[in-house]
């Protein structure tokens, strides 16, 4: 194999550059090739996946940034199950197949698959995928429902091969098609994976046979020592010291009892600590979290607060400690339930974020949606007799930030994925979106308010389907900072007869054909007082109707002439002296 630069020996900082982007667009091509070829809206449309590079020494070195949710899962699941079904049992075109979140995946319905990377016979890495399949089956379409332990939640696949030099395993295949619901969309979708990855073992041989096996692992060897470098120089740049919050979740799902969430923060010149002790103990429900889900959170926050031009790799992780008592909510314990992890580590990364507010006002928002906010349902369509499943995730209000207002409607810290657009599940599935609208004066109020929920309405005709929700933020609203106002809760409705009928914001619900299912998500909180708010800022709000004229004197401490679409400067001067006057 002809290479065109010899064994490195010594550092060329542009070559590490070019290796260090070049790895990425690897990732980024097998990150294009799934969302082109798989078939659920949640993987091609809405973005619920991911893709890596990780070394043959199990690190790992490059990611397709389409979740921050992935950044530490295929690197904690691809060593691991390495480790379990050994390297030696491994051969070129082989796939492996995981999604068991007690070997440190994430919850069932996010399926990884795995391929080893060989050179002139020599293993120089794995090509790595996760997707959020749409359905795994279990105990309620979409995989997402109230369960109890871990074999309600769906299909658990251990470490198995799916593929072997090249060809899929036709009996697993069969095994795994026949425990989902949505059998076209995971078929699909797996196949979009086993793509993906030959299309890194494709991109990545081109690289290697380009500047050799040798020059690529002696520069990822180099780019992770400089990832960790630079996290720890910017740790150095952090105040030190301890620093605490605490919150709750809604519920569990089961009962309804909160979940209360704990952490300390400790930063030194070497290292951040995140410690759980404290949290509560795991439930007999889905609201439960492993230890991959929870160090997950801690490195998305950390991310946030350094360099965003430092890489993430095995290397910014070295500086991370993060104590989670086994058997805690934060580090389930076998076979505890973890369908609702990735809620309950949204919530996590609200909590750090509090925690830190104190010391670093400037690089913090206020409370924000907080959560995944799941909405999965399925039946027997009434046009082809097939039995169909949907999923998709809703967003909410970001919280106010130190100079700027939250985003209305988005999702929000490890959530990155996208809007599923009415017109494709409209035409796939036989579902009505009747209503999606933000809601006005969902936001929390402050100098920068937060931004608004929204509605989204769905009505089913010709079928009763089964629908879950699996969310939260009906009980604790997303806070406000620094005088800020805490934002407008969520709401989960049945609408029957016209009348409002709230429903729990996890469990399974049957619809009856005609009546609608309305989810309201919360706002994000506000930053600062609302009385030092920008009066033209109040005035925008109330002609765009995110505000109405009523909140904006109220909250605002605004006066706004409807007539002529004007700042009353006199009243509003006297609501504003008014409002510092003693009570």
């Amino acid at each position: 194999m002809e290479t065109l630069t010899p064994p490195q020996t010594t550092m060329d900082f542009i070559l590490l550059e070019v290796l260090r982007n070049a790895l990425v667009e690897v990732t980024e091509e097998m990150s294009v090739s799934i969302q082109r070829t798989a078939f659920s809206t949640n993987v091609k449309t809405r973005l619920d996946y991911s893709c890596a590079f990780v070394d043959a020494k199990g690190r790992m070195v490059a990611q397709a940034f389409c979740q921050p949710a992935h950044l530490v899962t295929i690197g904690r699941i691809v060593p691991r199950a390495i480790e379990e079904y050994g390297v030696g049992n491994l051969e070129p075109g082989d796939g492996l197949l995981v999604n068991d979140p007690h070997r440190q995946a994430s919850h069932l319905n996010d399926i990884f698959l795995i391929a080893p990377f060989y050179i002139e016979g020599r293993l120089l890495g794995f090509l790595a995928n996760v997707c959020h399949h749409v359905d795994v089956g279990g105990g309620a379409p979409a995989s997402i429902g109230a369960f109890q332990e871990v074999y309600q939640e769906g299909i658990i696949l251990p470490v198995v091969k799916l593929v072997s030099r090249g060809q899929v395993n036709a009996d697993l295949w069969k095994m795994v098609i026949a425990n989902v619901r949505a059998k076209k969309e995971v078929a699909g979708d797996l196949r979009a994976q086993i793509a993906a990855n030959e299309m890194g073992v494709r991109r990545l041989t081109a690289l290697a046979e380009r500047y050799g096996a040798d020059t690529i692992d002696f520069y990822v060897d180099r780019l992770l020592e400089y990832t960790e470098q630079r996290v720890r120089v910017e740790l150095k740049k952090l105040p030190r010291g301890s620093f605490e919050a605490e919150a709750c979740l809604d519920d569990d799902g089961i009962t309804p009892e909160p979940v209360r969430l704990k952490v300390r923060i400790t930063i030194d010149a070497q290292k951040i600590s995140f410690d759980f002790t404290g949290t509560d103990e795991q439930r007999s429900a889905p609201m439960n979290c492993n230890m991959t889900q929870t160090f997950a959170a801690c490195v998305y926050v950390l991310k946030c607060l350094v360099d965003p031009d430092i890489p993430v790799n095995e290397g910014f992780y070295q500086p991370i400690e993060v104590i989670a008592p086994l058997g805690s909510a934060v580090n389930v314990r076998h076979p505890g339930a973890v369908v609702g992890g990735w809620e309950v580590a949204m919530r996590l990364c609200e909590i750090l974020f509090k925690a830190l507010s104190t010391v670093l006002p400037e690089r913090v928002p206020a409370g924000t949606k907080g959560m995944v906010c799941h909405v999965g349902f399925g039946g027997k369509s009434p046009k082809t007799g097939e039995y169909y499943t949907f999923l998709e995730t809703l967003a909410g209000g970001y919280g106010g930030r130190f100079r700027s207002d939250g985003p209305d409607a988005v999702q929000t810290h490890m959530q990155n994925t996208q809007n599923a657009p009415i017109e494709e599940i409209e035409l796939n599935y036989p579902v009505r979106i009747t209503r999606y609208n933000l809601i006005p004066d969902s936001e929390g109020p402050g100098k920068f308010r937060g931004g608004l929920g929204l509605c989204r309405e769905y009505s089913f005709i010709g079928h009763e389907p089964m629908l879950t929700l699996l969310a939260d933020r009906v009980k604790f609203p997303p806070w406000g900072l620094f005088g800020g106002s805490d934002a407008k809760t969520a709401h989960y409705l049945l609408v029957e007869g016209g009348i409002d009928k709230a429903v729990p914001s996890k469990g399974t619900t049957r619809v009856k054909s005609g009546n609608l299912i309305r989810v309201e998500t919360c706002g994000g909180g506000g930053y600062g007082p609302a009385e030092e708010r920008n009066p033209e800022s109040v005035l925008r709000d109330v002609v765009e109707e995110k505000v109405s004229a009523s909140r904006a004197a109220t909250e605002y401490k605004v006066a706004i002439d409807t007539q002529n679409w004007t700042v009353d400067l006199a009243k509003t001067r006297q609501l504003r002296q008014e409002g510092k006057k003693p009570q």
